[in-house]
């Protein structure tokens, strides 16, 4: 057999839950039909036809392979290929014995396949990418190297998707430093310090559970090239028109019991750091209270433009970053993260409103110039013991902001100044205990925590004049809001195996206090009395439950299924003091939910998912008097408590084939819900709205269908990647006191070549097209397309040096003049004593203005013009360990 005709596969056992079983030793040799001996045969071993594969091993030139398998299966699937011939397949018994395969040619024409093992390996449901298979001249941290690698896709803000869903989790050598904060590793990491990334599939991070509760959820491993690792950046840029700045280091070491990543970070060139802090935590389920801020105020904004921040925002900005983990024994850490950030921004455009309305239409055009002032210091304080037998988590979290916006709105009328003061400070802890007590396993969580903030608004002159001042214009108007809320989830039961079936009954109890009031003052400090503008709202909402969890796995784990049944006793107390209102609900809700996960084959897994919720009205749409939250939006919510209950259904395919490095995904979902309140918009001619909840049956369906792919091609190193969604829904919705039928529909298309085309030249393109279309029953009042291109050229006259070319190109179907242009140029050049890159970038060369966007809601579109950056050249120093 000729060699060039010879197949290399390569696929890695799969891991063993229980570690004790005994090793099998499968040895043989290969023959052809003529009795010669086989090189370059691929030899499989699996429980069965469709599970996955255990083992693997290669034929030698002696036609001769070796297989250890690890399994509790009485038996085995062995498969043998080889191009040209047919399939060899039979089962054995697992035992250690040694086999003689003959295969026979076979007139099939099969595709020439050649899978390098260097590229991507299989051990069990962990997939291991070679990074230097993947690493091209122009990569530099480890986010350069995932959004090559197919199967996965990072979204702009930073969150990692694999299969089109959230991975849970980010580990550095096994190891959860950055508790979802994994932005700071994934744009510091230099990409030479990394051996591979790995892909967990059905990733289950609590040991003790692992063999217990089936997790559908993917985590991300990165594996170091050394036991000591010292990494990270450190950047130094000057430029001009105007005078720009730009400093960061970002040091960070990596040991087998100690790891740290610090950041200090400034800059005035529209980098927004903030998105390295950001949490992409998944909480576990019993954490369902969170301390995150809620804005019941603010000021109107410009819609910020759909593209890298560095094109539009006006920032000055500074952020510090702690990360330290320290292993104090075997599986148990203590961790400690902490930020704080500060940055100032300047925000200029114009806005023109439409609304429609079943009976007219509705326009407003407004010229916005904001300066927005954060302060945040946030962190966490971990203790975590994870081992087979035992598990215990506790985080202490805190969450403080100091914001101020200003802004100033000029319409064709008037000028109307707006000032919030929006502090804020939340603080909790979470706590989780596993422990194994005889045969079973003894679970325990709380969830405690409390949140204020006083918010202040200002508006200058005052507004909704029929309403406040007979008609008449004033001065000012002042909303004052103070909200507190406190918090508590408890819950205790235990997990135990019974044969193929795990059970988890868990009893709790949890209470929510919230409080919340509001006044309204109008110039010269004259308060508003009229009770139907103040609040004295407290809402206590308790609940008694009772959960069970039940799963079922076969044998060779094809199939799992689960099934959740939770029982609870709720009940809802609203008191307002000032409207003397009083209002009680007691609802006993029953909530199951049920999914189910198949392995077709080797390659191809399904899953379905049906449930039931019931969700019920929070303080933000509770109160009963009226609330200025913008200078044109006046709320209230004087009705009954609000109740939706909510049936989703899902199902799901994918087929990921590491041989071939292609992955595929589809789904579908629909979700039907039925409120009890129905929202009514009062819009008037100058935009002012007054929304406010009438007790009314109605329904609201969505219906979502999603597709993707990705794959990596070798010979031309090349990955291509192509996303694609539709969405449809339907809502009932009051406007102007006409009933309308609400329906949107919309459509994404998303897609991505990273092509590394010859050693001179590399390219990179992404692209982006969405339609997105409403209207009242079966008429359509508005659609609009948005296209977004933006194409890189990296030309390498020598290997320490390249010119980059990009362009981008963004426009919509609504604008006139909806055409956005981009042109920027790009010099590097790299010293190897010491590893220091030197870049002068030239950006937005045709010194593009503005950016016009558009954008439509269920009964409403906007057009906006942002004021863009400059054209502006810069000159940064990067160093990277």
């Amino acid at each position: 057999m000729n060699n060039s005709r010879k197949i290399f596969f390569f696929l890695i056992s799969i891991f063993v839950v229980f570690t004790g079983y005994s090793q099998t030793e499968i040895t043989g040799q290969i023959f052809d039909d003529k009795n010669e001996n086989l090189s370059g045969a691929a030899v499989i071993i699996s429980k069965d036809s469709v599970s996955s594969i255990l083992a693997y091993a290669i034929s030698d030139s002696d036609g001769k392979f070796q297989v250890s398998v690890k399994t509790e299966s009485e038996s085995l699937f062995l498969k043998v290929s080889y191009i040209g011939f047919g399939t060899f397949e039979k089962t054995v018994q697992n035992k250690s014995q040694q086999l003689e395969v003959k295969l026979s040619p076979s007139s099939e024409a099969l595709q020439e396949v050649i899978v390098k093992s260097e590229i991507l390996q299989q051990r069990g449901d962990t997939l291991s990418f070679s990074v230097a298979a993947f690493k091209d001249k122009n990569d530099r941290v480890i986010a350069d190297i995932l959004k090559k690698l197919p199967g996965i896709d990072i979204r702009p803000n930073g969150q990692i998707f694999y299969k089109d869903e959230p991975i849970q989790k980010y580990y550095i050598e096994g190891l959860d430093l950055l508790e979802g904060r994994y932005n700071l590793a994934n744009n510091n990491l230099s990409a030479n310090a990394v051996s591979k990334v790995e892909i967990l599939e059905n990733h289950q991070p609590v040991k003790v559970l692992d063999s217990l509760e089936f997790s559908e959820r993917a985590s991300i491993n990165i594996k170091l090239k050394k036991e000591v690792t010292v990494s990270g950046t450190a950047t130094a840029g000057i430029g001009a028109a105007p005078l720009l700045w730009q400093t960061k280091i970002t040091p960070m070491i990596f040991t087998k019991k100690q790891q740290a990543i610090l950041t200090y970070q400034s800059n005035n060139t529209g980098n927004d750091v903030s998105g390295e802090i950001r949490n992409f935590s998944i909480r576990f389920v019993g954490a369902e209270f969170d301390i995150d801020k809620t804005d019941w105020l603010s000021i109107q904004n410009v819609s910020e433009p759909p593209f890298s921040s560095q094109r539009w925002l006006d920032n000055n900005v500074h952020l510090g970053s702690v990360n330290i983990l320290q292993r104090l024994k075997k599986d148990r850490d203590l961790k400690l993260n902490i930020s704080y950030l500060n940055d100032y921004q300047q925000q200029d455009g114009r806005t023109q409103t439409r609304y429609f309305t079943p009976t007219d239409t509705i326009d407003l055009i407004e010229n916005t110039s904001n300066d927005i002032f954060v302060s945040k210091l946030e962190g966490e304080l971990t203790f975590e013991n994870n081992d087979d037998k035992n598990y215990l988590k506790n985080q202490l979290e805190f969450n403080g902001s100091w914001n101020a916006n200003r802004g100033l709105i000029d319409r064709s009328n008037t000028q109307i100044k707006q000032q919030l003061d929006n502090p804020f400070f939340g603080i909790k802890n979470d706590l989780r205990l596993l422990r194994t007590v005889g045969k079973q396993l003894i679970t325990f969580t709380s969830n405690t925590g409390f949140t204020e903030t006083n918010q202040d608004l200002l508006v200058q002159p005052g507004q909704f004049e029929t309403i406040f001042n007979d008609g008449d214009s004033y001065g000012e108007i002042q909303q004052l809001v103070s909200a507190r809320n406190w918090y508590t989830n408890n819950s205790a039961g235990f997990t135990k195996a019974l044969g193929k079936f795990t059970i988890s009954p868990k009893f709790g109890f949890s209470i929510q206090n919230q409080q919340l009031k509001t006044d309204i003052f109008l110039e010269d400090g004259e308060e508003v009395l009229d009770t139907d503008f103040k609040n004295r709202t407290k809402f206590v909402q308790s609940s008694i439950y009772f959960k069970n969890y039940f799963r079922f796995k076969n044998k060779d784990e094809t199939w799992n299924l689960s099934l959740s049944t939770p029982l609870a006793f709720k009940t809802l107390d609203l008191e307002d003091d000032n409207f003397e209102e009083k209002r009680n609900l007691d609802r006993l809700v029953f909530e199951p939910r049920f999914s189910v996960d198949k392995k077709l084959s080797t390659f191809w897994e399904v899953d379905a998912s049906a449930g039931l919720r019931y969700d019920f009205g929070e303080i933000q749409q509770l109160y009963y008097g009226f609330l200025l939250n913008g200078y044109r939006n006046l709320n209230r919510y004087d009705a009954p408590i609000s109740e939706k209950t909510r049936q989703d259904y899902s199902a799901g395919l994918a087929y990921r084939n590491p041989l071939k490095q292609l992955f595929l995904n589809a789904s579908y979902s629909y979700n039907f819900t039925e409120n009890n309140l129905l929202y009514s918009s009062t819009i008037g001619e100058n935009g002012a709205t007054i929304l406010e909840a009438i007790e009314s049956e109605n329904t609201f369906d969505a219906h979502s269908f999603s597709a993707g792919g990705s794959k990596y091609f070798r010979k031309i190193k090349t990955t291509v990647k192509l996303n694609a969604s539709y969405n449809l829904s339907t809502r009932q919705q009051l406007l102007n006191n006409t009933l309308a039928e609400v329906n949107t529909q919309s459509f994404v298309l998303r897609g991505s070549v990273d092509a590394e085309v010859s050693s001179w030249l590399i390219a990179n393109y992404s692209g982006n097209f969405s339609m997105f279309t409403s209207g009242f029953g079966g008429n359509d009042f508005q659609q609009i397309e948005t296209h977004q291109h933006t194409a890189d050229l990296y030309f390498y006259p020598k290997d320490n040096q390249y010119l980059s070319i990009s362009g981008e190109y963004y426009g919509n179907s609504l604008s006139e003049n909806g055409d956005n242009y981009f042109l920027n140029l790009g010099y590097q050049f790299t010293f190897e004593k010491p590893k220091m890159d030197l870049n002068i970038s030239w950006r937005n060369i045709l010194n593009t203005d503005q950016f016009i966007n558009a954008s439509n809601n269920q009964y409403y579109y906007v057009q906006s013009s942002y004021r863009l950056r400059p054209s502006q050249v810069m000159a940064t120093i990067k160093f990277t360990l």
